[in-house]
């Protein structure tokens, strides 16, 4: 009896609450029998099984990368064949603590934004839609201080949206504001020069 054989199958890397592509074992002798071990059923893959390997959710709870080594041996005519191994990665899903939002006055410094989360590695992207603040349009990474600007006469309100990502596992953004209140004013009132007993003109303040 000839000796059977499993085409080699590819490597998966996909993120936690992703759907795997299924593995359908293949291999030149017909009639042969696949049987496979998983090292990790944490994955959401049982620890071993016979056949082809349909789609299914995969599973990351932890903080880190999870690697399952599956193990697939062709049996054919009571003839085993020479085992391949593949890999099924499940990245975690990033996450973020929420920033503050911040609400100063105009020319002050406003607090260093650290992003942080569990996920090593995690790339921090944000937006800006009001760049009048003194803060660019987009970045990558923690906002440093900066001091704020607000040429109006009204309270100038930014909002911040970022996202997280790791080994191409991304969560919903998470969104803060930055309120830069303007520099109050008053116009200058008028002296007045008058005699006892009169009557002072009245005095309004006013400004911008």
């Amino acid at each position: 009896n000839p000796t059977p054989d499993v085409i080699q199958p590819a490597d998966q890397s996909l993120c936690n609450g992703s759907t795997t592509t299924a593995i359908n074992f293949t291999g030149a002798v017909s009639g042969t029998i696949y049987n496979w071990t998983n090292s990790d059923p944490s994955i959401g893959l049982a620890a071993g099984g016979t056949g082809n390997i349909a789609a299914f959710t995969a599973i990351n709870n932890t903080s880190a990368p999870v690697t399952a080594t599956i193990t697939v041996t062709p049996t054919a005519n009571n003839c085993p064949g020479i085992p391949k191994t593949f890999t099924i990665t499940v990245n975690p899903t990033p996450d973020m603590a929420q920033p503050d939002n911040q609400e100063l006055c105009k020319n002050a410094p406003t607090a260093s934004v650290i992003f942080t989360g569990s996920v090593s590695g995690t790339t921090y992207n944000w937006a800006n839609n009001n760049t009048l603040i003194g803060l660019a349009a987009i970045g990558t990474g923690n906002i440093p201080s900066f001091t704020t600007t607000n040429n109006t006469n009204a309270p100038l309100v930014a909002t911040i949206t970022v996202t997280a990502n790791a080994n191409g596992c991304s969560i919903p953004s998470k969104v803060f504001t930055i309120t830069v209140n303007p520099t109050p004013d008053v116009i200058q009132p008028a002296d007045q020069s008058l005699c006892n007993g009169s009557a002072t003109t009245s005095i309004n303040f006013t400004g911008g």
